[in-house]
């Protein structure tokens, strides 16, 4: 398994952008930039289809990234292969997925001249830099997996409304930067503060349309277990722009709907922030199993938090074929929210019977962990491989699919199907 960069690059350069090179499917048609680049044309026309019904997506090449999978292209969603992530336990800043909300992105930003504004209810305003950020506060360091809300979304049956995502909206890495909160203990928020909200640097495109603005509860923000970050950079370099450039909120263990790109803004509030990121989006049922019948809508819901557990087959995929009477080798990743992964186990027969797998490398409790195990295929036809995660609280993954009409947080046990010849 691959480990962590650890190459550093904190040389920013005073103005950065998305003018160099090119974008593709007339991304920089939209936002006015050049596409003359050969490379943003260098996988234009090529196709994959991801295995659900209205599979079929274009391959292309975005800044700094490489061929990607794209679910529109303004606002910027592109969805990692999920082949790139077997054998990696750190997803290369390249190989990592984007999403965005909002279509007006920021063009370029002068890095000399960005400030982190932090308001509201605090008694010491800050307006911080990116030396402030990188002199006047310990450096914290931390691997954890950002993943899309929708990620899977498309094998949600019935089908729901939204992207159709297939796995690859998520990915680990290692990020560097400052604790949230040593940021806000400098600004030092006030009595009554009971939520802390964040804006980045994209905006609408409508007046009609909502600022991306998120929020965490004041004592999650706060908290030195959280792991609440602001980061700077990213398996050690400065963040891909279209990942966040200059400043990301890392929130681990919850979903990326949180995390919010070209942090500029925190404030602290006195009241439950009510905008439409909050409520209505990104709203789970407020139940035990956050889900409902199919179908059905919920009578209650909550802002969607933490991950749910997960586990993945990534050196092998559906009509895959193995050699009959010869050993296997079949490895992947799996993670929670946080608690920590402490076992995979792997079954060749849909789940009949199952078997403990090898772990990899712990690089931290809300990283991906590798796993690793072979089988042999005793006779020649259909397999059903199936893999599944239990973490330090027992919890596991679910034989079957839950439901909810947003077609957030899939988590059933995964199957592959392969051909034993």
């Amino acid at each position: 398994m691959n480990q962590i960069d650890q190459t550093t690059n904190t040389a920013h350069p005073v103005r950065r952008g998305l003018l160099k090179g090119g974008v593709g499917l007339g991304l920089g048609l939209g936002l006015g930039l050049n596409t003359s680049g050969s490379s943003s044309q260098a996988n234009a026309g090529q196709r994959t289809q991801l295995p659900f019904a209205y599979g079929e997506r274009e391959l292309a090449s975005f800044p700094e990234k490489k061929p990607m999978i794209v679910l529109t292209s303004r606002p910027v969603q592109l969805e990692t292969p999920f082949e790139y992530f077997d054998n990696k336990i750190i997803t290369p800043n390249d190989e990592f997925f984007v999403r965005y909300h909002l279509a007006n992105i920021p063009k370029s930003i002068d890095a000399k001249r960005f400030t982190l504004r932090v308001g509201g209810n605090v008694s010491n305003p800050l307006e911080l830099t990116l030396r402030d950020l990188k002199t006047r506060f310990t450096p914290q360091k931390l691997v954890a997996v950002n993943q899309c809300s929708g990620n899977s979304r498309g094998f949600f049956e019935p089908r729901v409304t939204g992207g159709q995502l297939g796995n690859g909206a998520m990915g680990n890495a290692q990020w560097v930067g400052v604790a949230l909160k040593d940021i806000l203990n400098l600004a030092n928020p006030g009595q009554g503060a009971r939520q802390v909200s964040f804006n980045g640097l994209d905006t609408p495109v409508l007046q009609s349309e909502a600022d991306f603005v998120k929020a965490l509860n004041i004592d999650h923000a706060l908290s030195l277990d959280s792991n609440v970050m602001v980061a700077y950079e990213m398996n050690g370099a400065e963040l891909p722009y279209l990942n966040g450039f200059p400043l990301k909120l890392i929130v681990p263990g919850y979903y990326g709907t949180y995390w919010v790109k070209h942090l500029s803004e925190i404030n602290v509030i006195d009241t439950e922030y009510n905008g439409f990121w909050m409520n209505p989006a990104y709203r789970i049922p407020d139940n035990d199993c956050s889900c409902v019948a199919p179908g059905t809508a919920p009578t209650k819901t909550v802002p969607i938090n933490k991950f749910t557990i997960r586990s993945f087959i990534t050196n092998l995929k559906n009509a895959s074929t193995v050699l009959a009477n010869q050993s296997t080798v079949v490895r992947g990743i799996a993670f929670d929210s946080g608690l920590g992964i402490s076992k995979v186990l792997f079954s060749s027969d849909d789940g009949q019977t199952w078997t403990e797998t090898k772990l990899g490398n712990d690089l931290g409790r809300y990283s991906f962990r590798g796993w690793s195990t072979q089988f042999t295929a005793a006779t020649k036809g259909e397999l059903k491989l199936r893999v599944k995660a239990i973490n330090r609280a027992g919890e596991e993954q679910p034989m079957n699919a839950k439901w909810m009409p947003a077609g957030y947080m899939r988590n059933v046990v995964e199957t592959v199907t392969v051909s034993s010849v």
